[in-house]
């Protein structure tokens, strides 16, 4: 059998050499330049972040963002549309079982048992997603959809209203520690791309027929890629725990729309295998310090949702651009 041979023409970038990587960087090149744009700006409006006492708290401020961006990217870079609209509700459950139940009332605050749970959970919703979407082959976003439901009227049966304070310690990931969960993130990615699972995921993303033939566990693939994007999303919610410094039911969902328009900004292919933890990151550090700027200037919230959604339609759009140019014509 001979049907290997198109897997290698879709190799991952690190079996592909130098081309590979610089056609990744031009992907991000447009978030690059708008990143140091907006960063110049905002460092002239809010001048206390150039000083390094402050550098915690801006990361701490980003990082639920930066969080949702990355734990959506590896589900987008397995393909079939792996579009996983549940990591913002996830994230907000993960706060309302930290803080409310567990720290609240359970009166169980300790990191040893809160960071876990945390993980737990999102691997758990992950995995769940993972089996709807690849091994039930229900079109993902339908499936994450209904994730998405479920886990916001869970939240919000638990806990109608805001309430509670976060631990001290947890409060601190938001400040002085805030570069502890994103750093973990970043090393559990490193370890996956040594793993041949991730070789797996790229050619997943690229042609999943080909692997299908070449006797590749595609199935297992994009369950994996499910499972390890809820793994971030539970580092996500104990960020976004930190930042709240409670529980609040109402602010998860908000991190959805935000996510998939910073991993498309980012330079994340929305059609799979082709991206990965730097370019998700990019784009949520693009999106956060957009936000940061337009809100020093009083810009409405709805006004800051429209322009998620022209972000996300103007990524797609040149992102399929430059994949044309750069395959030619067709």
């Amino acid at each position: 059998m001979t049907a290997a041979a198109p897997i290698a023409g879709n190799a991952p970038a690190r079996s592909r050499g130098i081309g590979a990587l610089l056609a990744g960087r031009r992907e991000s090149a447009p978030a690059l330049a708008i990143l140091a744009v907006l960063l110049i700006v905002d460092l002239w409006l809010n001048r206390a972040w150039m000083l390094p006492g402050s550098w915690g708290t801006v990361i701490g401020l980003a990082g639920p963002t930066m969080a949702a961006a990355i734990a959506s990217m590896p589900a987008i870079m397995a393909g079939r549309g792996g579009i996983d609209v549940s990591i913002g509700p996830l994230m907000g459950f993960i706060n309302i079982i930290l803080v409310k139940v567990l720290a609240g009332d359970m009166g169980i605050d300790q990191p040893w048992v809160l960071v876990p749970v945390a993980l737990a959970i999102g691997a758990l919703v992950g995995l769940f997603n993972g089996l709807l979407s690849a091994v039930l082959r229900i079109q993902p976003i339908v499936a994450t959809l209904g994730t998405y439901l479920v886990l916001s009227g869970v939240t919000l049966t638990l806990l109608p209203a805001p309430e509670g304070a976060a631990p001290a310690w947890l409060k601190a990931l938001a400040g002085p520690y805030s570069i502890v969960p994103l750093a973990g993130m970043a090393a559990v990615w490193l370890l996956a791309k040594r793993l041949t699972v991730y070789d797996w995921l790229m050619a997943c993303g690229s042609d999943d027929r080909a692997c299908f033939t070449a006797g590749i566990p595609v199935t297992g693939v994009r369950v994996f890629a499910y499972t390890l994007g809820g793994l971030f999303a539970g580092a996500g919610g104990l960020l976004l725990s930190a930042l709240l410094g409670s529980a609040d039911p109402n602010v998860g969902p908000t991190f959805t729309l935000v996510a998939i328009s910073g991993v498309a900004l980012g330079g994340v292919s929305l059609a799979g295998g082709r991206g990965g933890f730097a370019a998700a990151a990019l784009g949520a550090a693009v999106i956060f310090l957009l936000q940061s700027t337009l809100t020093y200037f009083n810009v409405s919230s709805f006004l800051l949702h429209t322009l998620y959604g022209v972000i996300l339609v103007a990524s797609v759009s040149l992102n399929a651009l430059t994949g044309r140019i750069a395959g030619g014509p067709r």
